[in-house]
This record gives structure tokens, sequence and C-alpha cells, in this order.
């Protein structure tokens, strides 16, 4: 697989004081999907933007394809771009929206019939040539305003927060559809997303964002089962955070003792060097309860202080190691529907299911 883009010790800065980006390196592969994901203000955007041609680079390249576009114009660059107010001519069809970047390419009109065709037929919207964009519902214009930035068959496509203004069951309709359409074309996907759970249904790789910094860089799985700080444990995901100091280190584990007394036997995260501060990142749905918690590497008493119906699930908030916001899932089965308010119970986990990190 070849490289597609490179950032090359990027920054970017708005007024010459803060960076918002701060030396970016970055290789995207062709035909990948990534996704930059972050909280508002961590520079995913601005990452993107650049890339687009919309700002310009303060410091470093950015290259495409092998070749420097920092001066390219953003019409010069075969990019297509998808945004989240969808962006289309109001006074145009739908077969018009598609053919408008066709016509400033001066590609020919009956060239220009087959590729709003084929697009359109991406999509599923086939039928809906002749609509007004106001003929169209939210999720309708949103696959034009996809198949439009597909129609030109771009190198690249951008995508930025492209499913925020779409309700919960037609966004993750529009996740399935996007990710088949990256799958059937081959297209290389960048995306722009602070919702983690639309990056790690969609994503091959993910770029977590915080401060104009990638804090980690990595396929779903990886990010959710082996993150490497706290931030990208808190932020992928739920997790329990447990502080205290690591006493003592052994290849790929090590203990921590936490501030509340208790040791907790825990994989080494790879920021752990040896003593020192640190915290336990524990998912919720890796912790057990009752009588089979026994057998655990880890095993606490806790009390049981509410319990939320989920419906496939119960969310179980409890008192464990000195926090009173412990969480816990359990399979809605019959031994977790024996638990009330105010049950004192084991609770533990292997060593392997969580964290410890610097």
């Amino acid at each position: 697989m070849s490289t597609i883009v490179s950032f090359k010790n990027v920054q970017k800065t708005y007024d010459g004081e803060t960076l918002v980006v701060k030396n970016l390196n970055l290789e995207i592969q062709e035909g990948e999907f990534l996704t930059m994901l972050g909280p508002s203000g961590s520079g995913k955007t601005t990452c993107l933007m650049m890339l687009a041609g919309f700002e310009t680079a303060t410091h470093g390249e950015i290259l495409l394809q092998g070749k420097p576009i920092n001066r390219i114009p953003p019409e010069r660059r075969n990019i297509g771009m998808v945004f989240q107010s969808y962006a289309l001519f109001p006074h145009k069809s739908v077969a018009e929206n598609l053919a408008f970047p066709l016509k400033v390419r001066k590609v020919p009109k009956d060239e220009i019939a087959r590729k709003v065709k084929r697009a359109l037929n991406m999509v599923n919207m086939e039928k809906f040539a002749n609509r007004m964009p106001a003929q169209l519902s939210g999720g309708q214009q949103q696959r034009i305003a996809v198949a439009r930035a597909l129609v030109f068959e771009p190198a690249l496509v951008l995508m930025d927060e492209p499913l925020g203004a779409l309700d919960k069951q037609l966004r993750e309709q529009m996740q399935y559809e996007i990710k088949q359409i990256h799958e059937q074309s081959g297209l290389t996907v960048v995306y722009v997303t602070h919702d983690q759970g639309e990056a790690m249904t969609m994503s091959d790789r993910i770029a977590v964002f915080n401060n104009g910094i990638i804090q980690q860089l990595a396929p779903p799985p990886v990010l959710y089962e082996n993150p490497e700080n706290a931030f990208v444990a808190r932020f992928i995901g739920e997790s329990n955070e447990l502080l205290g100091t690591v006493a003592s280190v052994d290849r790929e584990r090590c203990t921590v003792k936490l501030e509340s007394g208790q040791n907790i036997h825990a994989h080494a995260g790879p920021s752990v060097r040896g003593t020192g501060s640190a915290s336990i990142s524990l998912r919720p749905e890796r912790v057990t309860v009752g009588d089979q918690a026994k057998s655990c590497d880890n095993v606490f008493q806790g009390g049981v202080k509410d319990l939320i119906y989920y419906g496939d699930h119960l969310r179980v908030v409890m008192q464990v190691c000195g926090r009173n916001d412990f969480i816990v899932k359990l399979p809605n089965n019959g031994d977790a529907r024996q638990l009330r308010i105010g049950d004192s119970v084991h609770v533990g986990w292997m060593a392997e299911c969580c964290s410890a990190l610097q």
C-alpha cells in the first residue's frame, strides 16, 4: 500500500503565538479510511482544512501523491469535500449539483451525464436526479453531497463532520453507507469527527488529537484495548480511572498501589517506565461481580449505589477502591437482575483487562 498524503513537520498558528497544530507528521495510505478524532479545539479540523487548501500551513509541508501542495489552490488539488452543511446549490437540481464540478473541469457533456448517473447509483439516489435540494430530506441531501464529492473521481475525499446534523438512526445508517461506498470504490477517505463511536464504526485507523498533537494513531481495536495514555483511554469509549503509584514492574505487568491503599495488578502500558504516579484504565464491561469475581487477579468488596436499566445490559454504579462512581456493565441476565441497591458484593477483574498509564 502506497502513501497518498504526507504531513511533514506541519505547524499552524492563527495569532503567531499559539500553535493549533504542533509538528504534525502523518502518512495516510492509499485506499484507507482514516479518521481525525478529538475534542473541539484539538486541531483535527485545522489539519483537514490545510489538506483541502482552505487554510495554509504556517510551517512544514503537505504532500499529495508525492507532490507538495502547500501553494496549490483548493480547486486544483483534485480533492472531494463533504461538509456538515451539505453546501448544495438550492437553485440547481440534484443532477445539476453533481454536474457542476465536472463543468468547472471542462468535462465533455456526454461524459458528464455518465459520471452523474454513476455517482447517483453509488448513493442509491438515481431516481432523484430532477429533484431540487429543498424537496429532499436531510439524509437524502447528505447522500447527494457525498455523490458530488465522488463524481469527478478525486484522488482523495475529505469529510468534515458530515453527519452532525442527522438524527441518531439516520446517522448510523449513513455511517454504514459511507463505509460501504469506501470499500466498494477503493477511495481514500479522511474523515473528521468528535464522535468516538462514529470513528470506531467506520475507520481503518484513527488519529486521536488533543492540544494540536496526535496522541495515538492506530486501528480502533488497538485504541480501545491498548490506549497509550490516559487521554486516549478516557476519550475512546468509557473507562474507570483509578489513581495511584507504580510499586513494581515485571516485563508487561506491574503493580500499582492506589491512593485508597489497595494494590492492583495491571498490564503495563507503553508509557510505564518505572515507579511514579500512574492511572489505571479499566473498561466497565471487563468487570465481574459476585462469586465468579473471586477467581480474578484483582478482587475487592464493592457496594451497589445505583442500578440503571439499559435493556440489553445493566449499568451498575458502585463504591469500589475509594471511588463512588465506579461503573460496571453487566449483561441483562438472571444474575445481574439479582442485584439491589445497598448490596455488598465481590468485584473483580483480570490483570490483562486493565492498563497502567503514566
